[in-house]
This record gives C-alpha cells, sequence and structure tokens, in this order.
C-alpha cells in the first residue's frame, strides 16, 4: 500500500471522525432551546436533530465546494495529504477541548484556521487563497452580527403581536412550535456544517488525483459524512446544551421559538450561497439577540464575554497547533 493511499484512508477516517465530533458538538446548539423549554425531552430532541441533520446534510454541496476550492488550491500544495492531515488533527482536538470544557466554540473557525495554519506552514503565506479567504472570514464574522440584529428584531415583534395574549397559554403553544423550530434549525445545521468534511475529503482526493480538478462531491462522500454527524449528534452534546440552553439567558417557549427562526435563516441564507458559517456563532448570537430584546438584564453577558473571547482565539490558536501537526507530521511522513 502506497504512503499516498494511506494518508488518503486516514484523512477520510479524520474527516468522519471530526463531523461525528461536530455532531455532538455543534448539533447541541441547534436544540438546546426546546430542551430548555421541555418542548421536548432531550432524548426525543436528540433523535428528531440526528434524523435532520442526515436529511440537510444530503440536501446540498454548495458549502463543500467553497471548503474544498476557496481556502487553498489543492493543486499548489506538494505535500497536501499532510496539510489536510494536519488540519484535522488540529480541528479535532480543539473541538475536544472546548467541548469538555462546555464552551460552544464555533467548529467552523476551528477547521477553516487550521486548514490555513497547516497551508502556510508547508508553502508558505502565499499559498492561501485570500480572496476566497477573505470571503469567508467575512461570512464568518457577519453571519453572527446578523444573527443578533435578526433575533432581536423578531422577538420585538413578537413583543407587539402577542402582547394581548394570555402568557401561559401562549407558551404551551409556543412549546408545540418550537418542536418544529428545532427540526428546521437542525435541518439548516446539516446542510452547513456536515458539508465541510465533505470538503476536505474531496479536496484531499484531488489534490491525491483520486478524482479530476473539475469534480463534484461523490455521492459516498455525501452520504457518510451525513450518516457521521447524525450518529454523532445521537450521542448528544450535554455540556453545551446547558451553556446554550441556560447561562446565556432564561429561555421560555415564545423565545426559543424566536431564536430557532434566527437561526434557521441565517443559516439557510448561507447555505444557499454557498458560504460556511458557524451554526455555534449564528445561533448562540440569535439567543442573545432575542434576550437583549426581551429585558437586556436578563441576558448574562459574562457567560458570552466568555463565548466570544473562545471565537476570537480560535483561529490562531487552531492555525498554530495544525502547522505543529505538520511538522509533527512530516517527520512520519
Amino acid at each position: 500500500m502506497s504512503v499516498l493511499l494511506i494518508l488518503t484512508i486516514l484523512i477520510v477516517i479524520g474527516a468522519l471522525a471530526f463531523d461525528f465530533i461536530n455532531g455532538f458538538h455543534d448539533t447541541a446548539n441547534a436544540i438546546a432551546t426546546s430542551v430548555s423549554t421541555k418542548a421536548l425531552r432531550p432524548r426525543q430532541a436528540i433523535i428528531l436533530a440526528a434524523t435532520m441533520n442526515f436529511v440537510g446534510a444530503l440536501t446540498f454541496t454548495g458549502v463543500a465546494k467553497t471548503i474544498s476550492k476557496d481556502i487553498v488550491d489543492p493543486f499548489k500544495l506538494e505535500h497536501g495529504s499532510i496539510v489536510i492531515l494536519a488540519a484535522l488533527i488540529a480541528a479535532i482536538a480543539w473541538n475536544l477541548l472546548t467541548w469538555y470544557y462546555g464552551i460552544p466554540s464555533s467548529s467552523s473557525h476551528a477547521l477553516i484556521g487550521s486548514i490555513a495554519g497547516a497551508a502556510i506552514a508547508a508553502e508558505g503565506l502565499n499559498v492561501l487563497n485570500y480572496g476566497g479567504f477573505i470571503k469567508i472570514l467575512e461570512a464568518l464574522i457577519l453571519s453572527p452580527i446578523l444573527a443578533f440584529v435578526v433575533g432581536y428584531i423578531l422577538y420585538s415583534i413578537f413583543k407587539v403581536v402577542f402582547k394581548n395574549f394570555n402568557l401561559a397559554k401562549t407558551n404551551r403553544n409556543f412549546r408545540y412550535i418550537q418542536i418544529a423550530t428545532a427540526a428546521l434549525q437542525s435541518y439548516s445545521h446539516g446542510t452547513n456544517d456536515a458539508q465541510k468534511s465533505m470538503g476536505i475529503i474531496t479536496l484531499a482526493l484531488i489534490a491525491n488525483q483520486y478524482l479530476p480538478h473539475d469534480a463534484d462531491v461523490p455521492f459516498w462522500v455525501q452520504f457518510s459524512c451525513a450518516l457521521a454527524m447524525g450518529l454523532g449528534t445521537s450521542i448528544g452534546g450535554w455540556k453545551i446544551i446547558k451553556t446554550v440552553g441556560g447561562k446565556i439567558m432564561k429561555i421560555r417557549p415564545v423565545n426559543g421559538v424566536a431564536a430557532d427562526l434566527t437561526g434557521a435563516a441565517i443559516i439557510f441564507g448561507a447555505t444557499y450561497i454557498h458560504l460556511p458559517v458557524s451554526t455555534t456563532h449564528v445561533i448562540s448570537s440569535g439567543i442573545m439577540g432575542v434576550g437583549a430584546s426581551h429585558r437586556l438584564k436578563g441576558v448574562k453577558w459574562d457567560t458570552a464575554q466568555r463565548m466570544l473571547i473562545t471565537w476570537v482565539i480560535t483561529l490562531p490558536i487552531t492555525a498554530l497547533i495544525a502547522a505543529i501537526s505538520y511538522f509533527v507530521l512530516q517527520l512520519f511522513f
């Protein structure tokens, strides 16, 4: 068995492991509000999220193409396979670390920072496709800001529309609506997040000449990534659920519906224009926007501050871990 084939197999395994971890790391965000308001029992929410993530991941491939072509040109990488494997190791390590401490960090930031760091370690700063890289960074930065604003506006509309309704009855009805919005948010998560691993595998197959440079994402790659994320979701991510579902603000069903609709809308919009966004950032920012609209003092800004710090440091730290991983892997390959 050639070294190239071994590296390719390791990349496929690593990408599926990243998707599996992404399932219980990021998908927790999609169901956190419905669990915290008791609209769904935890087991029901996880089954729903796993199913809708799987279906969503099978629906689109545009984001995968962006990941596989817009950060680096695979044909410019002399040691492309080692770069990709180092990026996966770094992203997985960061995801596990932040999951362990219950911090809802961004798997998207982790993966994109890792790819950039490993590629720069291998070929220098000129290797990045700066036009595509900046476009991705803009989407990652602007999407949570947009989610905060949309969440604030949407809940402000809710307050006007439902101000004369009986609060207890309204919240009871919104619990039923939350089942649908949790499903919608989980589906939107699958349409965007699972595609990142699809892009990684496709990038490796192209770089190692197992696919032509203009190839679409193979169906087996799409299906296996969807399955890995669905299985990861079924494990659950209780530490993240506790942070998103209760440590940002006290969520009631009407808040949860507004936050879910906000998150789904932003993620769907990004998927439609083939841009990867952080579902963690989008969902958490949507909750903050809703919370600020409901009652500014009701948002636990110390939790928000801790999350913001994690978001900011994710890109440089994962880039550094990936660069170190690249140099270590070169000793073996």
